[in-house]
């Protein structure tokens, strides 16, 4: 009963912050301050699940309370058999819903609602590499394709034999971060090249970084610290995006930052996404060493500072996939490339639940 009262203690203390968040939702002065307003009204968004697992967690314990004590006073035979039956079906329900409920307790990253920027960068490999690198981002694309979600191509560097040398993308939708964030690390690829002639097996690589993207009230960019460089667009787009200066760079002096957008054919929309970018990289210079603090605890998660770490082997020969952090591998490689990659995230989001209860004290 301790560990039920701990849990109920929890859910009663957040239940009591969520109806005290909802209050200060209709307070003139919060509505007032737009940033402070955007930030409550997401935690009390985010407290509704806990307090309708609460009810629901309350209500059990009476019924149990409640079928024990038939069982135990109840001298009418039907009375009892109802008591027993109901009773099983709530000591079955019992340990599920307190596993649900501490996962919900449980620090998760409170990044994992956000929109994200995602880099595919070619590592070593040569063109093999920049192919290889064009491939995920096929991947990703076919990925966001099926989960509903949309996605935007910032800035981009063809390779010389097809593929991207570099590309960056931004991925909207619902807890985009939460579920991509698992694919930044180096992925590895081991298959004969379009470009080799013997039809040997060559391993070359690409990395890909996910980044959480920064909105108007998590980071202030000042226009005074920002330098705007306009240049013509390069690759494909017909005339108008290759004459025009239309493309933007801007460098954030304090951090040295650069970011580039070449995307739109209007140079002001090519500022505005390049900004959206320039403040989700200057907000994960701090978001970084919370990354590096929880990469330290957890297997599924790669540090930011170990951009080295291969978290994939893709074996084309052996049409295999295999995650090095969960040890975890499929034999159906063409549908993995054709964004069939929900099923190795779910694995991932397994394990990362597994261990953020681990750190909890419930």
């Amino acid at each position: 009963m301790a560990s039920e009262n701990k849990i109920l203690t929890r859910l009663e203390g957040l239940k009591h912050k969520f109806e005290e968040t909802g209050q200060q939702l209709s307070d003139p002065d919060v509505i007032a301050d737009m940033k402070k307003y955007v930030a409550l009204n997401k935690e009390y968004r985010d407290l509704e699940p806990v307090v309708k697992a609460c009810d629901e967690y309350r209500n059990l314990l009476s019924n149990v309370e409640a079928a024990r004590d038939i069982l135990l006073n109840e001298k009418d035979s039907d009375m009892r058999e109802m008591a027993r039956e109901e009773l099983n079906q709530l000591e079955e329900r019992q340990p599920k819903l307190e596993e649900e409920i501490k996962l919900m307790l449980a620090p998760a990253d409170p990044q994992d609602d956000k929109n994200a920027i995602v880099e595919i960068r070619a590592g070593t490999g040569g063109d093999e590499a920049s192919i290889f690198a064009g491939d995920l981002f096929r991947m990703y694309s076919k990925f966001v394709e099926k989960k509903g979600w949309r996605m935007e191509v910032t800035s981009f560097s063809e390779g010389t034999m097809g593929g991207y040398k570099e590309v960056v993308l931004k991925v909207s939708g619902e807890k985009v971060y939460g579920v991509l964030k698992y694919e930044s690390g180096v992925h590895r690829v081991q298959r004969v090249p379009q470009t080799e002639t013997q039809g040997r097996v060559h391993t070359s690589a690409a990395s890909v970084a996910v980044l959480p993207e920064a909105d108007e009230f998590d980071v202030e960019v000042k226009e005074s610290d920002v330098r705007i460089d306009t240049f013509c667009s390069s690759g494909n787009g017909g005339q108008s995006v290759n004459t025009t200066y239309s493309a933007v760079r801007l460098v954030h002096i304090p951090t040295g930052i650069v970011v580039q957008c070449q995307d739109e054919k209007s140079q002001l929309k090519n500022k505005a996404k390049a900004m959206e970018e320039l403040r989700t990289r200057i907000y994960n210079i701090e978001y970084q060493k919370y990354i590096d603090n929880i990469a330290s605890k957890r297997k599924t998660m790669v540090s930011g500072g170990d951009r080295s770490a291969k978290i994939r082997t893709y074996n084309y020969p052996q049409s295999r996939m295999t995650d090095h952090r969960i040890g975890y591998t499929i034999y159906n490689l063409p549908a993995f490339m054709d964004g069939d990659i929900q099923d190795v995230i779910s694995h991932l989001q397994m394990a990362e639940n597994a261990e953020r209860l681990k750190e909890s004290e419930l």
